[in-house]
């Protein structure tokens, strides 16, 4: 069973191989501070980010690897949008997507798309179906993590829909480590939602009650 899952390992190079644990657990360190709605989502991740960045591009898989770029200069911004506050209240606190940010989605989705089919075309690296997956994962992220450092609730439902996408392309291409990672962020996601939704509900509740 072991060799099944790690076989691939034993041509991997070792720095490779510890760089790719470190970024797991400073990763699944970020999501579980998203989920708790604490800032240290972004010093984790920017860790996290940093490392996958180089791996994903050794590993050819550049629309993820451009993801962890954006992952990484999205992190700084949401950083500094969450500590934002007015008086003692949070500026910028857990909420809902409005309208025109619905579009503004759709925008971010569409560009990524046609931006990440323009780099795998100049490379050459429509070699395989990864290619393609990995491309429409490029597009899912880059809008989840944007509205994460926005503080909107349905940024859960762009991870979990990316993150189980994510678990059978690295089973396949062999990077199990990385694959049980996002069998463990899809979990997070999912009560991470339901954290963000108690927080939102619970908001709602205070501020009708001011009224």
């Amino acid at each position: 069973m072991l060799d099944y899952f790690f076989s691939q390992y034993k041509g991997y190079p070792i720095h490779e191989v510890y760089l790719e644990l470190i970024g797991v657990f400073f990763g699944l360190w970020s999501v579980w501070c998203a989920k708790k709605d604490n800032i240290w989502v972004f010093p984790t991740g920017l860790i996290s980010t940093s490392i996958y960045a180089y791996l994903l591009w050794q590993w050819s898989l550049l629309g993820d690897s451009m993801i962890n770029v954006y992952y990484f200069i999205m992190s700084i911004y949401g950083w500094y949008h969450w500590t934002r506050k007015k008086g003692d209240v949070d500026e910028f606190p857990v909420s809902v997507m409005t309208n025109k940010e619905k579009v503004m989605a759709v925008v971010i989705f569409v560009l990524t798309l046609i931006f990440v089919i323009i780099v795998y075309l100049y490379f050459n690296k429509f070699a395989s179906w990864y290619s393609y997956v990995d491309t429409f994962l490029t597009a899912i992220f880059f809008v989840g993590m944007w509205l994460m450092a926005k503080r909107k609730i349905e940024n859960w439902i762009f991870w979990i829909v990316g993150d189980l996408l994510s678990i059978p392309l690295y089973f396949t291409k062999g990077y199990t480590f990385t694959c049980f990672q996002y069998i463990i962020f899809t979990i997070i996601a999912v009560y991470g939602y339901l954290e963000w939704k108690k927080i939102l509900n619970s908001s709602q509740n205070l501020e009708l009650r001011q009224l």
